[in-house]
């Protein structure tokens, strides 16, 4: 049973249930969830928590609403935006180092679009070796000199120049995953072999030095993807002849082909299967390019991520057997 009963201008709707009353209406309103506010100046925005308080934005119960996603200490972002790894570089470059410390690494690399860090993975900081720092979570910090020319302003954010992250990646990742940055440093006309091999050079004998040289040394500015990249650099590390990259088979002046990697003096090729190859008609258009070069008396072998993954010796097996089948006979 119901009973409507108008009262000013609201309404209250009074039902009945044996003999128990519950009221409905504007009282269902106030137990309603409140929306968290969202002042316009932060929509949108990465902000120091204590500064928002500090100008009345927000109070502190505010800041650990569902609105706002911390991403370190005292540093939030709007929770409507996607956080990126190159925003939390800048919040920590802007808010979270001492003075001349710089973003550094992988987390450099990234910003000069030479790697793609994941969102969460942290952000490497070069501090003074005589400058302290505390832990913060989300950050690795690294001790060393760091010399006149090492650094650079990149939109208000002190990022390592890219020789001196060259050279610490050299120093903090195995040499594979060196030269896979350092590939697209050279790619990227950031920097040059030469210019590399001067700056190792000129600090001789400081920890990290030889470790540049022989990543410059195995660098080339022609692999178009870390993959390819480290397929390159596990061949060569395994002692086979060094490959050109990008070659380009012509027939006639006509082009046929353009390889990954390629012993032209052999005719062997390797290709490497990309997740592009889910495109069918790409796989088709591949297919049809490497059957030209078949035709053409060229070996190609194809690596897949699979493959390099969980079975590289298997496949650096079937490369060194093509290269010396053709090395023992006749073209």
């Amino acid at each position: 049973m119901g009973i409507t009963t108008r009262i000013g201008a609201g309404v209250v709707t009074v039902v009945i249930h044996r003999g128990s009353v519950t009221r409905r209406g504007s009282a269902s309103l106030r137990s309603m969830p409140k929306v968290p506010r969202r002042p316009p100046q932060l929509r949108g925005r990465v902000f120091r928590g204590s500064t928002a308080v500090s100008r009345g934005l927000l109070t502190r119960n505010e800041l650990r609403s569902s609105a706002w996603r911390p991403l370190f200490r005292d540093v939030y972002a709007d929770a409507q935006i996607a956080v990126t790894h190159t925003i939390r570089c800048t919040a920590v470059g802007r808010w979270l180092v001492p003075p001349g410390a710089a973003i550094a690494g992988r987390a450099a690399a990234g910003l000069y679009g030479c790697a793609k860090p994941g969102a969460s993975e942290p952000v490497d900081v070069l501090v003074p070796a005589a400058t302290r720092i505390g832990p913060t979570a989300g950050i690795r910090v690294h001790h060393g000199e760091i010399d006149s020319g090492d650094t650079v302003d990149r939109a208000g954010v002190t990022v390592t120049s890219p020789a001196r992250t060259c050279w610490d990646l050299a120093r903090w990742l195995d040499v594979v995953e060196a030269v896979v940055v350092i590939d697209a440093m050279l790619a990227n006309r950031l920097t040059t072999a030469p210019a590399l091999r001067e700056y190792a050079l000129s600090r001789a004998g400081r920890r990290g030095w030889r470790s540049l040289l022989r990543a410059v040394d195995l660098a080339d500015a022609g692999a178009e993807s870390p993959q390819e990249s480290r397929t390159r650099v596990g061949l060569v590390l395994a002692g086979l002849p060094r490959p050109e990259t990008q070659w380009v088979v012509a027939d006639r002046g006509r082009f046929v082909a353009r390889l990954d990697l390629a012993w032209p003096q052999f005719k062997v090729a390797v290709e490497y299967d990309g997740l592009w190859h889910d495109d069918p008609e790409q796989f088709h258009r591949d297919r049809q390019r490497l059957n030209r070069l078949l035709g053409g008396d060229w070996i190609v072998l194809h690596l897949t991520a699979k493959r390099l993954r969980d079975d590289f010796d298997g496949f650096l097996a079937e490369v060194r057997a093509a290269l010396r089948a053709r090395s023992r006979s006749p073209r």
